[in-house]
């Protein structure tokens, strides 16, 4: 097989095996690195491949060892209080998730449209071992049987297994009883009516409007750093921040199937408003539930500019 022949084999895999090495990391850029090595290893090993219907599964399984061997190598494990203690976690633009819709060819990326890369799922699945982790995404998103997933694990049935079931226990201690409460889905009409109205509570600065569509117990949390605020009044003091900061301006986006906000702040003195903060937002019973606020880092993953002008 050719450089050309690989390519064209391999390219059209390259945003479902970026979202499944992001679901085992739980990072953009690291994913973006996954995904080149696994590229990589597949055409060094191109030799011992027999070709056919298989090749999807063959980088799957490539990509797969990526990420645990990446993982060894960092030796991380995320705490169970909030998104906080994820503090290598980034958003994943929804315009590059619908790059990876299924096809007809490619059946299992529908795992794309569900809850399996909402935010609280993917920071659950960092609190999981490497290993049952590769398993829980093999068996219960990707629809592996148990022995593609053992052959992928480099290990028996059994112990692909037993993984599996320590995985989903551990999950279940992490995430809501009911599979509705965190189900990632795209924005419904009445999602994004509630997202213009924290746009435009955020751009007037208006406190109170702000607060007006956060539930009573909102979290809001800021990672890579370790913050935590908790609760309505916990709104106050940070929009006040944000005031002092300048002038703001958001434009409404999505992440990881939900309602984001992308926040350009023009300071005293400066003529443009720059790209500075990502709000990604999770509503449950009409309210904003969960703020999770990254940095611009990821802004052209997003199609959004870095700068507005006045």
């Amino acid at each position: 097989m050719d450089e050309a022949a690989f390519t064209a084999l391999a390219e059209p895999h390259r945003r479902e095996l970026h979202v499944h090495c992001y679901r085992m990391l739980a990072s953009f850029d690291e994913a973006e690195d996954a995904v080149q090595e696994t590229f990589l290893n597949a055409w060094r090993g191109r030799s011992g491949f027999q070709g056919g219907s298989l090749f999807r599964a063959w980088l799957y399984r490539i990509a797969t060892n990526v990420c645990l061997d990446m993982l060894r190598r960092n030796s991380r494990r995320a705490g169970t209080r909030s998104l906080a203690e994820v503090p290598w976690i980034q958003p994943y633009p929804d315009l590059l998730l619908d790059q990876a819709a299924p096809t007809d060819e490619q059946p299992e990326a529908v795992a794309v449209e569900r809850e399996t890369i909402s935010l609280v799922f993917l920071a659950a699945l960092q609190a999981l071992p490497p290993r049952q982790r590769a398993a829980l995404i093999a068996r219960d998103v990707l629809g592996w049987p148990a022995s593609e997933t053992a052959e992928a694990l480099g290990t028996s049935v059994a112990a692909a297994n037993s993984a599996l079931q320590r995985a989903r226990t551990t999950m279940q201690s992490h995430l809501p009883a009911r599979r509705a409460d965190w189900s990632a889905r795209p924005p419904s009409t009445a999602e994004r009516e509630l997202l213009e109205q924290f746009i435009e509570a955020h751009e007037r600065l208006d406190i109170e409007a702000a607060i007006a569509v956060a539930a009573r117990d909102i979290r809001i949390t800021m990672p890579p750093f370790p913050f935590v605020y908790d609760g309505a009044d916990s709104i106050r003091p940070l929009m006040a921040e944000a005031a002092a900061m300048g002038e703001w301006r958001v434009l409404p986006t999505a992440a990881n199937r939900m309602p984001a906000a992308a926040g350009y702040l023009r300071r005293p003195g400066d003529s443009l408003f720059r790209a500075f903060k990502l709000d990604v937002m999770r509503i449950e019973a009409g309210m904003i539930a969960e703020i999770t606020t990254f940095n611009e880092a990821l802004f052209p993953a997003f199609g959004l500019p870095l700068e507005l002008g006045v």
